[in-house]
């Protein structure tokens, strides 16, 4: 298996990479002329329409902002395309090196939707979008990461906005080990807001299942994670406090806020939120490099940190050679 950048790049990539140089070329070209053409017909609709009596009304405005973003959006179309075929092949690249598969689009699956049902994302939102998805097989689990991206739209009428309420990888691989219970971990003190729960602080519910909170012996663990399970004994053996690091180093590796983490049927997922990662596409054939090698080490981090929390061998990260997280 090759890791980061250095196994990624002599495999054909840099090489390949090296090849897109005619289709930046290309995308600019358009897009300059996408630009130019774009101006010589919206300049003298405009000057008609603000000469003309709706030059006096919030028509001439409007219409002016509509045209500058039609154009700058038409334009920038082909700059957008190619930053997208870069970022394809370079994740596509990193991907195959861990010997998984990377695609660019996603339709999240039943994960998603248990992760939505126990508060790992909020249930509720206005406007999904969801990228970049890895699949395949790690260390013999089945392994699957994306991003999410969950807004709402609030305020009203010229105050209406979009605000994100979640946005981070969606992470969901087959456990080490057999287990028949639901086990849900999250930030101590942290109960997810956008679920508004009620209730003794003992218990949650969702959906009418109710989870138990799950006294740990560890003080260093309750202190950071709080546990709840419809079992606490298996809870107990699936959730060891020797993981507390593993958890504590995925968040701090990204500026992580609220990591949290549901055990059920067979499978464990997990919900980070990070913001936006693995934007390795872009116009600068100078900057390839540094970009593929910050997306193969977001990707190395999650990927490696998930294993560890796995139950094959308590805290085994994916490869030795990983670098410090505090470098990402």
């Amino acid at each position: 298996m090759r890791n980061g950048t250095d196994g990624v790049m002599p495999s054909g990539l840099e090489d390949w990479l090296a090849g897109q140089a005619d289709m930046r070329a290309g995308a600019k070209k358009q897009a300059a002329s996408r630009w130019t053409w774009g101006a010589a017909v919206a300049m003298p609709v405009l000057a008609f329409i603000w000469f003309s009596p709706a030059g006096q009304t919030s028509l001439a405005p409007f219409l002016t902002i509509m045209a500058i973003v039609a154009v700058g959006w038409w334009g920038y179309n082909p700059i957008a395309a190619a930053s997208r075929a870069i970022k394809i092949g370079i994740n596509s690249a990193i991907a195959s090196s861990y010997g998984v598969t990377y695609e660019h689009d996603v339709e999240p699956g039943e994960e998603f939707a248990a992760a939505r049902t126990y508060g790992l994302v909020p249930s509720g939102y206005d406007r999904s979008t969801f990228e970049d998805r890895w699949f395949g097989r790690l260390e013999g689990h089945d392994f699957g990461l994306y991003e999410a991206h969950l807004e709402e739209r609030r305020g009203s009428g010229k105050q209406q906005r979009w605000v994100t309420v979640f946005r981070g990888p969606v992470i969901h691989m087959g456990f080490g080990r057999a287990f028949h219970s639901t086990t849900l971990l999250e930030r101590a003190g942290k109960h997810r807001k956008w679920l508004g729960l009620g209730g003794a602080s003992d218990h949650v519910s969702f959906d009418g299942h109710r989870l138990d909170r799950v006294d740990q012996v560890h003080p260093a663990f309750g202190d950071v994670f709080a546990l709840f399970s419809d079992d606490r004994v298996e809870a107990r053996v699936l959730v060891h406090p020797t993981y507390v690091e593993h958890l504590l180093r995925l968040e701090s590796a990204f500026e992580a806020q609220d990591l949290r983490a549901l055990f059920r049927r067979g499978e464990v997922i997990i919900a980070v939120e990070a913001g936006d990662l693995f934007e390795s596409g872009g116009m600068d054939p100078a900057a390839d490099r540094d970009n593929a090698a910050r997306a193969a080490r977001q990707f190395g981090a999650l990927a490696g940190l998930a294993l560890a929390i796995n139950q094959n061998d308590r805290g085994r990260v994916l490869r030795a050679d990983a670098p410090p997280l505090a470098e990402l």
